[in-house]
């Protein structure tokens, strides 16, 4: 029997420890063995993309053999391409898939490339049916409404805005912006690389331009914020934590502290539990 419908939100780490923790967690929501699908999408106009795919796998085999994952790599890399996500060949394994993953990659290329496709489609189906769905890192923020397009600001220079996002979390009737690496601090004393390498300023920027109705969902590297609907229960999972942003309410989860899914539509404040 498949488990309740999950969406896992990874702020890094997919092939950590802490990683391995929340996956763990996940699929032992599931039965064994785990049909699970990684999607090549985010990280589809990499030369190495298989590589990026198989990483996953290969960790997943070797950590998560409790479950016997028998894993199939799902190569829907670029629209109107031989890998289309639109061809049956490549994405109807999707189908049979209780764990659904995405990870690293470009946000934008992701929701660009998998928006309005036979893939996606077959996600959301499963996503009703009662899989599991665990989008970690670039992937993470495609899943929002709004995206932040990590690449164009932080890389090529251009203006802070907000991309179009695939919007996986309106099935459940939340308007959620996703973002991952909400700690970073690669950048060291000299340069903010917090909210996803956007830095506070920017970042703070950029919330101006959301709609009133948003709901920001900030998540520490190597933790997972996990949406159980069913349960009507999000939790955490990891070394950091969750931040909620609504308006001027603001709300911090730590590692096993859980709250409910409905304090993120109605953005009222809610208790946390231990």
């Amino acid at each position: 029997m498949d488990a309740p419908s999950i969406i896992a939100v990874l702020g890094s780490g997919e092939t950590s420890p802490s990683g391995r923790k929340a996956h763990d967690y996940l699929m032992s929501r599931l039965q064994t063995p785990v049909r699970t699908v990684i999607l090549e999408t985010p990280a589809g106009f990499q030369p190495n993309v298989d590589y990026v795919a198989r990483k996953v796998a290969d960790f997943m085999e070797h950590s998560l053999q409790n479950y016997k994952p028998v894993i199939e790599i799902i190569a829907a890399r670029k629209k109107g391409s031989e890998y289309d996500p639109d061809d049956p060949a490549i994405v109807d394994a999707i189908l049979g898939a209780s764990y659904i993953f995405a990870g690293a990659g470009s946000p934008t290329y992701f929701a660009r490339h998998l928006k309005n496709t036979r893939a996606e489609a077959h996600i959301r189906q499963r996503l009703r049916e009662g899989a599991v769905l665990t989008l970690a890192s670039a992937a993470a923020i495609a899943g929002g409404g709004h995206a932040i397009p990590v690449y164009e600001v932080f890389k090529v220079g251009d203006d802070p805005y907000w991309a179009e996002g695939l919007d996986i979390f309106s099935e459940f009737g939340l308007d959620l912006v996703i973002v991952p690496h909400w700690n970073n601090k690669e950048g060291g004393e000299h340069l903010d690389t917090s909210r996803c390498y956007i830095g506070l300023d920017r970042f703070e920027y950029l919330r101006s331009l959301l709609p009133a109705s948003a709901v920001i969902v900030g998540v520490d590297e190597n933790t997972a914020c996990i949406f159980e609907f069913s349960a009507d229960e999000v939790r955490v999972i990891g070394k950091g934590s969750v931040t909620i942003l609504h308006g001027d309410d603001v709300r911090v989860y730590n590692d096993k502290e859980t709250f409910s899914v409905s304090s993120l539509r109605t953005a009222q404040p809610a208790t946390s539990q231990g």
